[in-house]
């Protein structure tokens, strides 16, 4: 493939397999790239928040709604990842297990209010991020389930910033923030996230 892919602060390069994967055959720069995956998210998105499916705590919604987001410009959207992405992303034979105790963490986090919807939530981002599922586009799904997982709660979707898919300061921010969780630190994810203005005691959960 001749294009030559870019990446932010943080994401997780393509190796030239997986590069290979992309689909449509009129794309020849980052522009144009950038262009048709944002209409491609834009799309999956949609269609998240408005199905009426019950259950999404579960692996195989989790890779439909990868797949809704990244189908039309990847062959591998959908598909758990097969290969290591150091230095993020668990190895690859830990995704499934460790995926099935996070859904399982939350849904019991959610049903029993372990804390607020927010910081469930935010901790749940953290941690799926860092599972890394998928070849890439984690980021950007990781974040519209989050956003899924508070609407289905009656709650407002995060306000995460600026458009976190560029370099700049929001993005370090972003990542900053992440890295802190890493080291069981959520502090700044919290004040990133505003999660106190989200507790449901405070509203805007209903």
């Amino acid at each position: 493939m001749g294009l030559k892919l870019e990446f932010p602060q943080g994401a997780t390069p393509l190796d030239p397999d997986d590069a290979a994967g992309l689909l449509p055959s009129h794309i020849s720069t980052q522009r144009q790239l950038n262009e048709w995956e944002y209409a491609n998210v834009a799309r999956g998105e949609t269609w998240a928040f408005s199905i009426r499916r019950r259950r999404i705590l579960t692996i195989e919604f989790l890779q439909a709604l990868h797949r809704r987001m990244f189908g039309d410009t990847w062959e591998w959207a959908g598909k758990i990842r097969m290969k290591e992405t150091l230095p993020v992303g668990v190895s690859p034979e830990q995704i499934r297990p460790e995926l099935l105790v996070l859904l399982d963490d939350v849904q019991f986090q959610i049903e029993h209010r372990t804390w607020s919807i927010a910081e469930i939530t935010a901790r749940f981002h953290h941690r799926l991020v860092y599972i890394h599922p998928f070849p890439n586009g984690n980021g950007r799904f990781s974040r519209t389930m989050t956003d899924l997982l508070l609407y289905r709660s009656g709650c407002e979707r995060f306000q995460w910033g600026a458009d976190l898919e560029r370099h700049g300061e929001a993005r370090g921010r972003y990542i900053t923030a992440l890295q802190a969780a890493d080291r069981n630190d959520y502090g700044p994810l919290f004040d990133l996230l505003r999660v106190k203005d989200l507790d449901p005691d405070r509203k805007p959960c209903r």
